[in-house]
């Protein structure tokens, strides 16, 4: 069923405009039933490329097949820091392995820190956040990190990966990645900035009480963010409580260029090249 079918109208935002989802779980069971049709809204809310990060092997191999059925999708592959007890011995070899189709697996992840949840402990967090590093490092593959209550291991980490890849020269130095659904500060965010890493914003700018989030985004500068929905979760204000879509997007950047005083039409064509520099997608 596609939008026009619900009895939705397609977003007056999205015509003429082209958006990019850089975070969706497309590859989650939330979305088994109707891939077709939510693929289908986002094309019709102008939504040219979107990425589908792994949080583990099958749900990373589950990526790159949605992304093989569909042109408009791309796949990374990683293991999330909540799922780093699934780590064995053969993971840093499937996840290579996988990675091997480029065109259509662009980056590593999502793989990162989370110290608020007790799923796996911070020393399994650690070691397996580091040999995917030095895998996307291997292959020159730009990170989707993953932060929660862990931001100063998160940035010492990134920080001296990225710049151990700089002394050497490797172009990945330039676009090392993105930091996913940023939980710091202005300050904090900048401190990304200057390492070349961009900055995920999503359905949360547009909450009410989001207020040092929503200074933290009018603040950044714009080439500096790319849009994300990390659906199914974090729905956009007004659809807040239902199941998130790449075609929210348009509600983002709406949020951003009210917040930032620029037409949104600004966002759409600095967010979309923002990503194609990310991804090379």
């Amino acid at each position: 069923m596609n939008k026009a079918e619900r009895g939705e109208p397609r977003s007056a935002l999205s015509i003429m405009l082209t958006f990019t989802d850089t975070h969706c779980h497309l590859n989650f069971d939330a979305f088994e039933d109707d891939l077709p049709d939510v693929l289908q809204n986002a094309l019709e809310n102008s939504l040219d490329r979107i990425m589908l990060p792994g949080t583990d092997v099958a749900s990373s191999q589950l990526g790159i097949k949605i992304a093989q059925d569909y042109p408009q999708c791309y796949a990374a592959v990683g293991i999330h820091p909540n799922d780093a007890k699934k780590w064995t011995n053969e993971s840093l070899s499937a996840l290579r392995q996988l990675a091997q189709n480029q065109s259509k697996v662009l980056a590593i992840g999502e793989i990162g820190l989370d110290y608020y949840r007790d799923w796996s402990t911070p020393e399994q967090q650690n070691r397996i956040f580091l040999q995917q590093l030095d895998l996307a490092k291997e292959l020159q593959l730009p990170v989707i990190i993953h932060i929660r209550e862990a931001l100063e291991d998160t940035f010492r980490i990134l920080f001296q990966w990225q710049t151990e890849m700089k002394e050497q020269h490797l172009p990945l130095a330039d676009r090392p990645g993105v930091l996913h659904a940023f939980p710091g500060n202005l300050e904090e965010a900048m401190q990304g900035v200057q390492h070349h890493f961009k900055i995920g914003v999503g359905g949360p700018v547009t909450f009410k009480n989001a207020k040092e989030r929503q200074i933290m985004v009018q603040e950044l500068p714009l080439d500096a963010i790319v849009l994300e929905t990390d659906a199914p979760f974090l729905t956009p204000h007004p659809h807040r409580g239902k199941r998130n879509e790449p075609a929210y997007i348009p509600l983002i950047a709406e949020k951003i260029a009210a917040l930032k005083g620029i037409p949104i039409g600004r966002v759409s064509e600095i967010t979309t090249q923002n990503a194609y520099e990310l991804f090379h997608w």
